[in-house]
């Protein structure tokens, strides 16, 4: 491929340092649309890739990320935000999964985006600098403008997404529920279990990450609870703000998320000092095992409601 693919993680909006004088303000969020009208999406190597117009503009092609906690949008290239005649003001520090140069952004005010006809406004647009992501084949990201203050239910086997307001939700019995719990950066984190080599399952706890496209990332460090397997390989896994990640690449004999099992599940293995800031995560939950499910995310009762659908007895590739 021409293009290494990115693996965002909560670092992306969480911790800005601010280069001048004052804070970068957090609006709330406000769904003026009225009818939480579906947003159709498209699976771009495992990515969720909504539209997104910025103040009426065309349409972007923006990955949904749960590892962007922040209301907003972050723009991956300074050109799109000139061709939209955003002007950045504050200028911000930011960080990422990769070993590289630190990233830096400046962010617009009070900015309209909308999605499908479900418009939010007052948002921030946060514009990167550097050039990591020229000619990547889709243009930011958005996360916590839609997962703070809705329900979100994500139908793969329909392609679309559908905003709820929190207080008409109500699950049936035909989903399970799965607690999430929340880190001190407003990131979601489940517990599940996974088998190496077919003994018995470990426990893990693990982040989610819808913009990764792998299914699994178990982390690399010291004190974690598992032996890696036989027959890994060396892989470049992808490309993040702070520059390239490298890691082992193969596969496991199992992973658990509440009663469903996926089997002979490819895991890449990464150093948790390059792929992950997260403290006391065990791995990440990625996108090509999520997407065998639909999913509910409903952040305001801290629960994951997961149905297999039709994708749930797919083999997986080995990528």
């Amino acid at each position: 491929m021409l293009f290494a693919w990115l693996f965002l993680i909560w670092s992306l909006l969480c911790g800005f340092i601010p280069l001048n004088a004052g804070a970068a303000k957090t609006a709330e969020v406000i769904l003026i649309s009225q009818d939480n009208s579906p947003i159709p999406f498209k699976l771009l190597r495992n990515k969720i890739i909504v539209p997104v117009r910025v103040n009426n503009s065309k349409e972007l092609n923006i990955i949904l990320d749960t590892g962007m906690p922040s209301s907003g949008l972050l723009l991956f290239n300074h050109d799109t935000a000139d061709e939209l005649k955003l002007v950045g003001g504050s200028r911000y520090r930011i960080s990422g999964a990769g070993k590289g140069k630190v990233a830096y952004a400046s962010r617009v005010e009070s900015v309209l985006l909308t999605l499908s006809g479900n418009e939010l406004e007052n948002q921030g647009v946060l514009i990167l600098e550097s050039d990591t992501m020229h000619g990547f084949p889709t243009d930011g990201v958005i996360g916590g403008s839609l997962f703070d203050s809705h329900v979100v239910q994500i139908d793969y086997d329909r392609k679309v997404i559908t905003p709820i307001e929190p207080s008409e939700f109500k699950a049936d019995s035909t989903w399970e529920e799965i607690p999430l719990t929340f880190n001190e950066h407003g990131i979601p984190f489940v517990d599940a279990a996974i088998s190496i080599n077919g003994e018995k399952e470990i426990d893990v706890f693990l982040y989610i990450d819808l913009a990764s496209s792998e299914a699994l990332k178990l982390l690399v460090k010291p004190d974690m609870k598992y032996s890696l397997p036989e027959g890994l390989t060396e892989k470049h896994l992808g490309r993040g703000l702070d520059g390239d990640i490298y890691g082992q690449f193969g596969r496991i004999f199992s992973f658990r998320i509440g009663s469903y099992v996926l089997h002979n599940l490819p895991t890449a293995f990464p150093q948790a000092a390059i792929r992950s800031r997260q403290q006391g995560a065990d791995g990440i939950l990625c996108d090509n095992a999520l997407r065998r499910f639909n999913l509910i995310f409903d952040y305001s009762r801290e629960k994951l409601y997961i149905k297999p659908n039709g994708f749930f007895r797919e083999p997986f590739a080995l990528n």
